[in-house]
């Protein structure tokens, strides 16, 4: 495809995301790597929060949770979710639609490893999306885990990462008077070949 050329040109839709990623990196006041994720509870109402991505693998996109939270329970009940980023900086954004599997081997233990102590006391400590009486109650439970598991608390066994394999992703690109560039990704599934389409703005 001739005409995709520029920040859209490339074999390698992952290759793509990270080139423009690096460059929200140097553009963005805070958190270039933050995506808007969305899943479906079990009734089909949908849910929308900002998620910090961790990792833009070879076929996938990666980011942490604690399991018991309410995206983890319906990514899991349904196994699909989608993510826009978006850097006003750039005037770009970056959609993708896919399948979710968990990623809590030892890629999620060292990525936690790596996460500051107070972080993972912390990922110890919150009982994510549950009701809490008070942020005193929240304190004192990261104070008994800081006690009970030391300087160096192993990953908790509800804690780690997701893995989302897009079947769909698209590239935008603002443009004057709103007619702006998008490009679509898309394969059936997740060994289909890309077919990848100019869209109207």
């Amino acid at each position: 495809m001739s005409e995709r050329s520029g920040i859209f040109a490339g074999d390698d839709p992952f290759a793509i995301t990270q080139a423009w990623l690096a460059e929200a990196e140097g553009t963005e006041p805070n958190d270039p790597n933050a995506i808007a994720l969305s899943t479906v509870d079990a009734d089909g109402m949908p849910n929308a929060r900002m998620v910090l991505l961790k990792d833009v693998e070879a076929d996938a996109f990666v980011f942490y949770t604690n399991y018991g939270s309410t995206k983890a329970r319906e990514i899991e009940g349904g196994g699909k979710a989608a993510f826009v980023m978006h850097w006003k900086s750039l005037r770009r954004q970056v959609r993708v639609r896919g399948l979710v599997t968990r990623a809590d081997g030892p890629e999620a233990d060292a990525y936690y490893a790596s996460r500051s102590l107070k972080s993972r006391l912390g990922a110890w400590a919150s009982q994510q999306s549950a009701p809490l009486d008070s942020r005193a109650t929240l304190m004192a439970e990261v104070a008994r885990v800081t006690a009970q598991k030391g300087t160096h608390p192993e990953r908790p066994p509800f804690w780690g990462g997701f893995r989302i394999a897009p079947l769909e992703i698209e590239f935008w690109a603002d443009g004057a008077f709103r007619l702006h560039d998008r490009f679509q990704w898309r394969r059936d599934t997740l060994t289909s070949a890309w077919d990848i389409r100019r869209l109207n703005p």
